[in-house]
């Protein structure tokens, strides 16, 4: 027996989330966020899908998982949004660098030199996102810098929302109105015109004037929004185990670490070979469900390392080799990457990762 749960990932289901954000952002060119493996739905299926629908430009966050899509065949533009750390790769794979300070830049300025070329960036400005980034009053003249080598060709400017849901919307705007400024004075400066870039998924719903020249979209590709709608998007991945053994726990009886499930009834306990060695947390310890037959069985016990429990009691026929859907629907109802996360205290982000990375994945067209 294979380990563990089973990722199918629903490739129709990211089309339709890419024609969604296409229609929110018409005029802006997608940069299509695949980096942590497509937020575990495998980076190489899905930036092939999502080629073959037009897209051209992909962001990581370093530069091994960019190499990863070289390899495999990917031959649009890559976007390495964090690593500037071996200057080499950017020039054998054909890699577009995120510059944050003017070190970086002067290292691939150099090495561009040597090598005779030159070199495709983007720079980032710290607008409030208090990460990476050129500060505010260093970016226009970091700007003419890197316009000015003879080994770097300015392509682009970026920031980053530190929040754009409604509640950090002023501060969000106040992000946008210092990056649009600075973009004006930068091209005022070099005389060109780089592509511009701010904005993430949760931006583009929540604050579609934010869609400049590109946008980043990662979350809502999957099929997630971080906003009260969810906008139409179909989540991409569905996990999906099956119970390997059924047994009868008397009333006052315990189940797993720790005895802190107590059986209240006679309980008829299923058991799913998925657990926190699985991406599925411990913190899911009588704090879940699965889906079995169609219907809701309460995770009842500790998460274990390989083991989880359910109470299938007063869900009818269960047997064993039944499909358990840890994340997605069966039947009329479904568990969403949104409702786990809201259980632990965490983001759908986590949840897709988790799952998604430790899961064989089956790709359905």
């Amino acid at each position: 027996m294979l380990r563990g749960p089973a990722a199918d990932i629903d490739l129709s289901a990211l089309d339709h989330n890419l024609n969604i954000i296409r229609n929110v952002c018409s005029n802006s060119r997608i940069i299509a966020v695949v980096k942590a493996d497509a937020y575990g739905h495998g980076s190489v299926r899905v930036a092939e899908r999502l080629s073959s629908s037009g897209v051209d430009f992909f962001g990581v966050a370093y530069s091994d998982e960019a190499i990863a899509l070289r390899r495999s065949g990917l031959k649009g533009r890559i976007l390495v949004l964090f690593d500037c750390e071996d200057v080499s790769n950017f020039f054998e794979f054909d890699l577009v660098p995120v510059i944050s300070d003017m070190d970086s830049a002067l290292t691939f300025a150099s090495e561009a030199e040597k090598r005779g070329k030159k070199l495709s960036v983007h720079m980032k400005i710290d607008t409030g996102m208090g990460r990476m980034g050129v500060p505010p009053d260093k970016a226009a003249d970091a700007a003419v810098r890197i316009a000015s080598s003879t080994g770097l060709k300015l392509d682009g400017l970026l920031s980053h929302f530190s929040g754009a849901d409604p509640a950090d919307r002023d501060y969000a705007l106040d992000q946008f109105r210092l990056f649009t400024g600075l973009r004006d004075e930068i091209r005022k400066k070099t005389g060109l015109a780089p592509l511009c870039h701010m904005a993430n998924s949760s931006a583009i719903f929540s604050m579609p004037e934010t869609c400049l020249d590109a946008v980043r979209p990662g979350l809502s590709l999957y099929g997630y929004s971080s906003l009260a709608d969810n906008f139409g998007l179909r989540p991409v991945m569905k996990i999906r185990s099956k119970i390997i053994l059924i047994k009868e726990v008397p009333a006052g009886g315990h189940v797993s670490y720790g005895r802190t499930y107590t059986a209240k009834r006679p309980t008829r306990v299923a058991v799913v070979p998925v657990g926190y060695a699985d991406g599925y947390s411990r913190l899911f310890s009588n704090n879940s469900e699965m889906l079995v037959r169609g219907s809701r069985a309460p995770l009842i016990g500790r998460v274990c390392m390989d083991i989880s429990l359910l109470d299938v009691t007063d869900i009818r026929d269960v047997s064993t080799g039944d499909e358990v859907v840890l994340l997605g629907s069966q039947g009329s109802d479904a568990i969403t990457a949104s409702e786990l996360a809201a259980r632990i205290d965490t983001v759908p982000y986590e949840i897709l990762t988790s799952l998604g990375s430790r899961s064989r994945r089956e790709y359905i067209c």
